[in-house]
């Protein structure tokens, strides 16, 4: 469309008027003229700065014909050359509500990865990076076995981890109170020393029944320790009361995000020191919390590996929760509380389970048997004494429930070696009968001279070494004359 230009010139009384016309009226845009259509006021982005007022009807003969005929205005024509073609769109359609597409927020993740790599960075000075070294008995499986050796931290535990970053999340008045523990296990021990080298008052409520020797670790850890009660659950509701009276920080085992990052930083050091691995055994008894921790850093780092969790065959809790798709709380079931120990202190949470049912691959239950016989193995070929949680991941491996590993570089967490001696001695012998390394048998002398000796000679040239010799005179009237060995 082309147009012509005029010009125009500031007139008197602030009004325009076209340039090279004189003689012409003003033209109003912004003083108050008679006849004006806006009234006085600046002008502010092409538009007055007041509100127009309204022409009247008589009026508008004033702009037209009159001033057409006087020969005051002049009339320039325009000539339309080119009309753009204007292209009607159609109107939106309108949808319906079932064909919109909800898309929901994703559920916020309860362990992220950036949580692990805090509680390593924060953890790194206190707590030592365990060797994860190739064992002897790789040749034996036919894989090559990696053992992680949690074993070997200060109070002989991986809970070290977790609980030196759950009393770094503390809050500075909590640290300035103290924390307080009511149960013998290996969580209490690591809180019991982490606590003293923070600078923490630490208070350990134990039953009367707690040996000596239990009582006397914790003191010299530099713990506050109480005897109270007859039980642990009377400790506990003792310690529970101290901790609502004096504004102490009751811990207990537990699933909190400060205790599975730190008990996660076990996967990243594995990683880290066996490149191209292939599969992490953890054991998964106890709160579950070293199996989900360890998966979620694993997985992050590389979800080819595979993680697979070991538990006791006589309260699998994981796999029945994994069969339910809901955490069990208990099983009815009688394991041996003197060999098991710390791992009678199970629970599975909403937060473990979760991750577990998402992150873990595989889950095995191992019998008792094949627990001691993974304890003679350490002993033997590792030179290490390990508790049964700490003997499970190999327990798997010996009793030949993972052949797809076969040929596989396979990482093996040793998380614990915390048992006493006098257990660990019955252990080695009850291994050493399973093992078929030691036989117990029984046989009738008669009392003449020499019987003893051409048994003994006997079994001399059958190369046995007797352990035990048991020599008894039989009681019963039809057996006179004899004796049992």
């Amino acid at each position: 469309m082309q147009h012509k230009k005029a010009q125009y010139v500031r007139g008197r009384g602030g009004g325009l008027k076209r340039g090279g016309d004189s003689s012409g009226d003003e033209l109003c845009l912004g003083s108050a003229q008679p006849g004006c259509s806006f009234k006085s006021g600046p002008v502010t982005n092409g538009t007055a700065g007041r509100r127009p007022t309204l022409i009247e009807p008589e009026r508008l003969k004033d702009f037209g014909e009159e001033d057409l005929l006087n020969g005051d205005v002049k009339v320039h024509d325009d000539k339309v050359t080119e009309t753009p073609e204007i292209v009607l769109m159609d109107p939106p359609k309108t949808r319906r509500l079932s064909e919109f597409r909800i898309v929901t927020r994703p559920a916020p993740q309860f362990l992220r990865f950036e949580d692990i790599s805090a509680a390593a960075f924060r953890i790194q000075t206190e707590i030592q990076k365990t060797p994860c070294t190739y064992s002897r008995l790789s040749k034996q499986y036919g894989m090559e076995i990696y053992l992680k050796k949690e074993h070997l931290h200060y109070t002989g535990s991986v809970k070290e981890r977790g609980v030196l970053y759950l009393l770094c999340s503390l809050t500075q008045e909590q640290q300035r109170k103290g924390v307080i523990v009511a149960t013998d296990c290996n969580f209490s021990m690591a809180v019991a020393h982490h606590a003293v080298e923070l600078k923490i008052p630490v208070f350990v409520i134990m039953p009367s029944c707690c040996s000596s020797p239990r009582l006397r670790i914790y003191r010299d850890y530099g713990a506050m320790v109480i005897s109270y009660g007859s039980t642990g659950h009377d400790s506990q509701k003792h310690a529970r009361h101290l901790a609502s009276e004096n504004g102490y920080m009751y811990l207990e085992e537990d699933e909190s995000a400060a205790y599975l990052a730190g008990l996660g930083t076990v996967g990243m050091e594995i990683y880290e020191q066996v490149p191209k691995l292939d599969a992490v055994i953890v054991p998964a008894a106890g709160q579950y919390g070293l199996l989900a921790g360890t998966a979620a850093a694993i997985k992050h780092l590389n979800s080819k590996i595979l993680v697979i969790g070991i538990e006791p065959e006589s309260f699998p809790l994981l796999l029945q929760s994994l069969k339910t798709d809901s955490p069990v709380k208990d099983i009815h079931s009688n394991p041996n509380r003197k060999l098991y120990g710390d791992l009678m202190e199970r629970s599975l949470g909403e937060n473990t389970f979760q991750l577990a049912k998402k992150l873990v691959d595989r889950v095995i239950s191992v019998s008792e048997e094949d627990s001691l016989v993974a304890m003679l193995r350490f002993q033997e070929f590792e030179r290490s004494t390990v508790d049964t949680e700490g003997a499970m991941g190999l327990a798997a491996i010996l009793a030949g429930q993972l052949p797809e590993l076969r040929g596989k570089k396979v990482a093996v967490v040793v998380t614990s070696a915390n048992m006493d001696l006098e257990l660990v001695r019955q252990c080695v012998d009850r291994a050493l009968v399973l093992d078929d390394r030691v036989s117990k048998f029984s046989v009738q002398l008669g009392e003449w001279p020499g019987d003893m000796a051409k048994l003994l000679d006997f079994l001399s040239r059958e190369d046995v070494r007797l352990l035990d010799v048991c020599h008894r005179r039989q009681g019963d009237k039809t057996d006179l004359f004899k004796a049992k060995v």
